[in-house]
Parts: C-alpha cells; sequence; structure tokens
C-alpha cells in the first residue's frame, strides 16, 4: 500500500497519464510478481512539482498561524493590553471585544479588573500587650488605566505580591493604638481606620479597595479567662446591687405602710369621736358582705346571728 501511494504520488506530481502509463504498469507486474524492490527504478521525480507543493504549504501554514494569532477576546470584566517585541508595553489598555494584533510581533495580557476577596490573617499585639488574631477580608481591583504601570513594576500576580505585606503591616500598626477592650466595644472605629490606611497603601500600587472588613477577632485563651472572671464579678456585683435595692424598696414600702395604716387608724378613731354611728355603718358593710356570701354558697349553714353581725335589729342608728 506505501509503494502503490508513492506512484499515485509520483503520477500526480508529473500531471501526465499517458506519458508514465508504460512505467507505471511496469511497476504494477513488479509488485505483483515477485516485489523484488531492488532492481525496481525508481521514476525521477520533477523538483519542480516538489517546490511547488512545499511552497503552497509553507504559505497555507503561515495563513493559518497568521489568522489564529491576530485576534483575541476581551470577556467581560475584562482589559488587555498588549506587549510588542520591539517596542515593549503598549501604553493603551484595551476594553472589552475582539481586538487586532500583528501575530509573532505581539501578544495580549488580559487582566480581570473586576473586584476579587482577599482574606488574610494576623496576629498583633495590642497597646495593653494582649495579642491578637485579626482577620481581614478585603475586596481589591486593579485601576483599569494603570494596568500598562502595573504590569512593568508587579507583574500579572500584583496581588499575591503586593496584598499580604501591606494587610499585615496595616494591621499590626492600627491594633497597637487600641487596648483589648477597646477592640471589641469599638470595631466599627477600627474596621474604618484600617480601611483607611490601607486604602492609601494600596492607591501607591494602583489598586482600588471596594471594601474592608474585620471578620474574625480572637484573643488569647488568658484573656479571655480574665473577661469571663470579670463579667462573672460584675454580675455578682449587680446582683447584689439589685439585693440592696430591692430591701430598699421593701423599706419604704413598710413605712409607707405603716404610716397608712397609722394615718387610717386615726382618721377612724376621728370619725368614731365626732360620729358614733360610723361603728354602726360598718357593721351594716360587714353584714351585707357576710349574707351575700353565705348566700352564694350552695351549704346550708345555721349560725347565731349575732356572732355573724346579721342582727340588725339591735343596732342603734341613732
Amino acid at each position: 500500500m506505501i509503494f502503490l501511494s508513492l506512484v499515485e504520488l509520483w503520477l500526480f506530481i508529473c500531471g501526465s497519464w499517458n506519458d508514465c502509463n508504460n512505467q507505471y504498469l511496469l511497476l504494477l507486474v513488479s509488485a505483483r510478481t515477485n516485489m523484488n524492490f531492488k532492481n525496481m527504478k525508481v521514476p525521477k521525480v520533477p523538483l519542480r512539482g516538489i517546490g511547488a507543493l512545499l511552497s503552497v504549504g509553507v504559505v497555507g501554514g503561515l495563513g493559518v498561524y497568521g489568522l489564529n494569532n491576530s485576534v483575541y477576546n476581551v470577556e467581560g470584566g475584562s482589559r488587555a493590553i498588549v506587549f510588542n517585541r520591539i517596542t515593549g508595553i503598549k501604553d493603551k489598555v484595551y476594553p472589552e471585544g475582539t481586538h487586532l494584533i500583528i501575530p509573532w510581533f505581539e501578544r495580549p495580557i488580559i487582566y480581570d479588573v473586576r473586584a476579587r476577596p482577599h482574606e488574610t490573617s494576623s496576629i498583633a499585639g495590642s497597646r495593653d500587650l494582649q495579642m491578637v488574631k485579626i482577620v481581614l477580608r478585603v475586596l481589591a481591583r486593579p485601576v483599569p488605566d494603570q494596568l500598562p504601570t502595573i504590569y512593568r513594576t508587579l507583574g500579572v500576580d500584583y496581588a499575591a505580591k503586593v496584598m499580604p505585606s501591606i494587610v499585615h503591616e496595616t494591621l499590626k500598626a492600627v491594633v497597637a493604638q487600641y487596648n483589648a477592650s477597646q477592640l471589641i466595644t469599638q470595631r466599627e472605629t477600627v474596621s474604618r481606620e484600617i480601611r483607611k490606611i490601607l486604602t492609601e497603601r494600596a492607591t501607591k500600587f494602583n489598586i482600588a479597595m471596594d471594601d474592608v472588613s474585620i471578620t474574625s477577632l480572637t484573643f488569647g485563651n488568658e484573656f479571655m479567662t480574665a473577661i469571663e472572671a470579670k463579667q462573672v464579678a460584675a454580675q455578682d456585683a449587680e446582683r447584689a446591687k439589685y439585693v440592696v435595692e430591692l430591701a430598699e424598696q421593701d423599706k419604704k414600702s413598710a413605712i409607707i405602710r405603716a404610716q397608712g395604716e397609722a394615718k387610717s387608724a386615726q382618721l377612724i378613731g376621728e370619725a368614731i369621736a365626732n360620729n358614733p354611728t360610723f361603728v354602726t355603718l360598718r357593721k351594716i358593710e360587714a353584714a351585707r358582705e357576710i349574707a351575700k356570701e353565705i348566700s352564694n354558697s350552695a351549704n346550708k349553714v345555721y349560725l347565731n346571728s349575732d356572732s355573724l353581725l346579721l342582727n340588725l335589729q339591735d343596732l342603734k342608728l341613732t
């Protein structure tokens, strides 16, 4: 099969079937009889045909290479810069869409300009020498207009080179200004201070900070034990304070109750002294209440009316 393919290729190069017909028949007979390749005469192939084929192949390959490498796409949320082998990085930033470049001489460099989260944990010392572990989450993105400068100074992995160093340094500088208790009670202020300093430092590297937040704040075991003991003592103090206030209120209530009873007794005595029928009026009211209770009871009661204050006939109303 390989032999026949070579023969057909040779016939294609020659370009004429009639001129090579005799040689073709001789080759077929030799192949089918004894397959003796040692005595076989290879036909002479015109060099002009081979050169034409090579030229067509080279031109076609260069054309395919040029088409594949002369167009590139910039996806949504990305920007591109172009590196030229002669002039270096171009200052132009290419937006989203399809763009043309010179194959081999130029190559595109794609940057994602959307905000990406970066989470960093750091252990810092507070002003009262308490070790604090802070986890900071930031949303950072490159400034699109400064992508050529970012590539020249930092490269494509700018975030890995810049973010850890500036985040750790900023956290240690801010935490050292506050006590451990202030880090808890003034957390919003601490977060705002960290964001301010971090934004200023990131601007020097052409990086924009969209958000900075403290996601975790952890203290040492000794500090947590001290805080717990302090909370327990504060609760005990509040409980004792409540007991004292309750006793004070009970004392005031007893005084007020005694004063009320004394005033009531005084008024009753004055009423009896001024009008003896006051006692009789009270007996009538008591008799009314007793009669009401007995009438609502399902049991039959037989008692002395005098003992129940129900004998109103003997009362003196004058």
